[in-house]
């Protein structure tokens, strides 16, 4: 019965068994993806034409990309579906009262409390598992149409899982007591007691520490600091958004001031001899000009609410959990730890045995630490480790895309374009289109990081800044409003990024 069950799921989709020797490939058979040169269309200009004769070539190159595409349909209804599983668990809970009385907490069997359906929706509504999930049907289509040795082949061979297990690493540290701590101290120098100065540091200063200590852990170092000094200060459902869209973007950009810190600029760097130097010559100046008028313009606009903030502070009782300062040495420890995750971030071996001292270190000092969450960098990990296993397969439709761009629609064009993937896949993918130009390669850059802020998906940072301030959001943070937050700092980005080099 169950595989008649499966079958018949299989067949919904489109995913019938493909003839016995897909099924079972020999030994010499080719992995999927296939290399893209393997396609030989490099010299059709046509990019319908190319899309067309590779999709007729591998036509599970369709089938990938529309899985793709519903787990993003997917993240547009997590917070409608969180707020349906809500309301299905209030619904058993008043079944449960009727049933057991007011107290049904202490006297209803544990497995009752709660709703098998709420549950399930639940999980289906948590926006960092829905890439996740989508893996299962691209596993079963996958095996049923080349064969478990080839999705074995693709699962372990063809896909990097280094960067979703360096983000769990990076942000369980720097979200640990005492960096938070430190980080709280510097920029509270500046910041002092105000809202709109503690606003303005962490919307600035912050995002360029991802130049340094890598983008992954200043967004956590920023969203945990704004979520106390600017989100439970509880703003208007606006100005929360266009904070959440400003640090996004400004996160994407502030990490290209290195070679080494951001994500998209890191698929590129080795391959095209950049320096830091080039970095700072080709994007620092422009990067720092767009933060600052994006972070200009906002607080023009939401200037008034300033002054309210600074009042419902002085009425709110101060965070506790720094409130006893955290020994030098143990901070110097944890700075240590966070320097060497980042220095052997390209060795997983290295970085997680890093990782396992910290959390023994953490258990010996506990009187001075916070308790350590694991959920978040863990949620974190699991999107991006999902997002890899997709984007992995989207090469077939990007590579034609970008190879057959010039400049300025090169740079619109990835900016679209990582919207809807991880920035970093579509660096990685412009270094195969042969012959590219530094004209095109500061362009398909500048757009990569120009966008990273439009979508969850689209800066392997963002998800951390979402698991972070999710619950200063009703609802949850919905994909359009944030959308629509980035989207005029992005086009500011653009700007500078566009003018003549």
């Amino acid at each position: 019965m169950s595989r008649l069950i499966l079958l018949f799921m299989l067949g919904l989709l489109g995913f019938f068994p493909a003839p016995a020797h897909a099924a079972q490939p020999s030994a010499n058979a080719v992995p999927f993806p296939p290399p893209l040169e393997s396609y030989h269309d490099e010299g059709n200009p046509d990019v319908g034409t190319v899309l067309l004769s590779r999709a007729l070539a591998q036509p599970f190159n369709v089938i990938a990309t529309i899985i793709f595409l519903l787990a993003i349909i997917h993240t547009f209804f997590a917070s409608k579906i969180l707020r349906q599983s809500h309301r299905i668990q209030q619904a058993h809970e008043a079944q449960l009262r009727e049933i057991y009385g007011p107290d049904f907490e202490k006297k209803a069997p544990r497995l009752r409390r709660q709703s098998v359906a709420a549950a399930a929706l639940h999980l289906l509504g948590e926006v960092e598992v829905i890439f996740g999930l989508w893996v299962f049907p691209l596993a079963l289509a996958l095996i049923s149409r080349k064969g478990p040795d080839v999705a074995k082949h693709y699962f372990v061979h063809g896909v990097s899982y280094v960067e979703p297990l360096f983000v769990v690493v990076i942000m369980a540290i720097a979200a640990s007591r005492p960096i938070v701590q430190a980080a709280a101290r510097i920029l509270g120098r500046i910041a002092g007691e105000s809202p709109a100065r503690w606003w303005l540091a962490l919307l600035t200063i912050g995002p360029l520490l991802g130049s340094f200590i890598t983008e992954p852990a200043a967004m956590t170092l920023c969203a945990v600091l704004l979520g106390r000094e600017f989100y439970r200060l509880e703003p208007s459902l606006r100005f929360r958004y266009a904070t959440l869209g400003l640090l996004f973007v400004n996160i994407s950009v502030g990490g290209a001031l290195t070679n080494f810190a951001a994500p998209p600029v890191l698929m590129v760097a080795a391959k095209w001899n950049w320096s830091t130097l080039t970095m700072l010559e080709q994007f620092g100046l422009r990067a720092l000009a767009g933060i600052i008028v994006g972070n200009a313009a906002y607080f023009l606009i939401f200037w008034k609410q300033f002054a309210q903030l600074a009042a419902q502070r002085r009425e709110l009782p101060e965070e506790t959990s720094d409130a006893e300062p955290v020994p030098p040495w143990i901070t110097g420890v944890h700075l240590a730890l966070l320097v060497w995750t980042v220095f052997v971030a390209h060795f997983p071996a290295l970085f997680l045995g890093g990782f396992l001292v910290f959390l023994i270190f953490i258990l010996a000092t506990r009187a001075c630490q916070d308790k350590i969450n694991l959920r978040a960098p863990v949620l974190v990990g699991l999107f991006l480790a999902g997002l890899v296993v997709h984007g992995g397969l989207q090469g077939w439709w990007i590579e034609p895309v970008l190879s057959r761009l010039g400049h300025y629609p090169l740079l619109f064009g990835a900016t679209v374009l990582t919207a809807f993937n991880d920035n970093a896949a579509i660096t990685y993918l412009a270094t195969l289109v042969p012959n590219f130009s530094d004209s095109l390669k500061a362009a398909v850059v500048s757009g990569a990081i120009c966008g990273g802020g439009l979508t969850v998906i689209a800066n392997a940072p963002n998800p951390a800044g979402q698991t972070l301030l999710n619950k200063y959001f009703p609802g949850g943070i919905a994909p359009g409003g944030l959308f629509l937050a980035a989207l005029f700092p992005t086009l500011v980005m653009l700007f500078f990024f566009a003018l003549p080099r």
